[in-house]
């Protein structure tokens, strides 16, 4: 749903549903950072700020901190996994920023920390393709109906951004494929069919 202006109607709800979704997806490598900086707080700290967003907070100066600082953390890794595990992290913080722009490039926000997380499992696996197609199948069913709603009002995510794009793609894809009780009867996903958490 769009309106005129190509601004898609998201609701506190829907932002909330995404986050939950993206710190789910960072929660499972943050192992992988703290095995090269286990001292280090800072991607935990984003995606526990995602979680309280997502549990019903509100949106400020907590998220965008904890979401910088991880960023500032990756660029501390001694390894690219522990890197990517960290761009997860802040990416589940960020996913609270969602635009309401009708772009490809917004999906990013939705799907960002699912693609790091696994691209991170990828990579603390030495680069076996494998780990992140089974993170991606362990988080596609993680994925309620209202984030497969907000997904499905954006572009498909756009071409480009290396293995990470490529991680993307395959979760947007296997997201949008997805279908949920009520669906097959016109109602709109999220919309009070058993299993929606909206």
């Amino acid at each position: 749903m769009t309106d005129e202006a190509g601004e898609i109607v998201l609701t506190k709800t829907d932002l909330r549903e995404v986050t939950a979704f993206a710190a789910a997806c960072a929660e499972e490598v943050l192992g992988v950072f703290e095995a090269d900086r286990p001292d280090d707080r800072r991607p935990r700290d984003a995606v526990d700020a995602a979680w309280e967003f997502a549990r019903g907070g509100e949106r400020g100066k907590s998220l965008r901190d904890t979401a910088a600082a991880a960023l500032k953390a990756a660029r501390s890794t001694g390894t690219d996994a522990a890197r990517e595990a960290a761009w997860a992290a802040m990416s589940a913080a960020g996913a609270a920023y969602l635009h309401p722009l009708a772009k490809a490039t917004q999906v990013k926000h939705i799907l960002g920390a699912g693609a790091y997380a696994a691209r991170a499992a990828e990579l603390a696996a030495g680069d076996d393709r494998d780990a992140g197609a089974a993170h991606l199948r362990r988080v596609v069913p993680r994925a309620t109906p209202v984030v497969v709603d907000v997904l499905r009002r954006f572009p498909a995510a756009p071409a480009g951004g290396g293995r990470v794009g490529e991680l993307i793609r395959a979760l947007d894809a296997g997201l949008r494929a997805l279908t949920f009780p009520g669906a097959e009867a016109g109602l709109p996903l999220g919309a009070d069919e058993p299993g929606s958490r909206g």
